[in-house]
């Protein structure tokens, strides 16, 4: 199932670029299909994992409301391979978490997160204004949530790169920071068309 998601991410990128919208992620930035991570870990790892989980889950909670509304082709053909993405990804990330007898959630205590600026997610107010915007609006509202939304993940990823011990998580935020970043200027380049 993993190796058709992938597949399936892969052909819809290359129809991004066969379109002349969009470049696709190189093969190099796919997710890591080790099911198990290894036991070397520290506080960054367990914490990043469980921080991107939560931005995970929200993340394609938008992009499944971008597949059911009146998006563009390009935009929908976008959320559907974000949706592949980090389906994949979060199934591989709970799975380290569980390896190593972690919980594979962030506490959404307000404090808890204080020390390095909070939990990265969009706001429930600004969640509640894209369910409820339609037509163009919607598009509008949902290209510029999800660039803040992955600008997020892009932060994240660079305290894993910079604190984090496990070599496949931090090769997942090496992942994460480049895919997000192009994901970012394709959508830069929606807005601004």
């Amino acid at each position: 199932m993993r190796e058709f998601r992938i597949a399936l991410a892969a052909a819809a990128l290359t129809l991004l670029a066969a379109c002349g919208t969009a470049a696709p992620e190189p093969a190099a930035y796919q997710v890591p299909v080790a099911p198990k991570a290894d036991a070397t870990f520290n506080a960054t790892d367990v914490m990043f994992l469980q921080m991107m989980v939560t931005h995970h889950q929200q993340g394609l909670e938008m992009v499944k409301l971008a597949r059911t509304r009146g998006t563009s082709e390009e935009v929908a053909m976008l959320a559907g391979a974000i949706e592949v993405t980090q389906t994949t990804e979060l199934e591989v990330m709970q799975g380290w978490l569980t390896g190593w007898g972690e919980t594979t959630t962030a506490d959404h205590h307000p404090n808890a997160h204080a020390s390095h600026g909070g939990l990265p997610i969009t706001g429930a107010d600004e969640m509640a204004a894209l369910k409820k915007a339609t037509g163009a609006q919607f598009q509008t509202t949902f290209l510029n949530l999800l660039i803040g939304h992955q600008h997020n993940a892009v932060e994240m990823a660079r305290m894993e790169t910079d604190g984090g011990a496990n070599p496949q998580v931090k090769d997942l935020a090496n992942r994460i920071t480049l895919s997000r970043a192009e994901q970012i200027k394709q959508m830069l380049g929606m807005v601004a068309a």
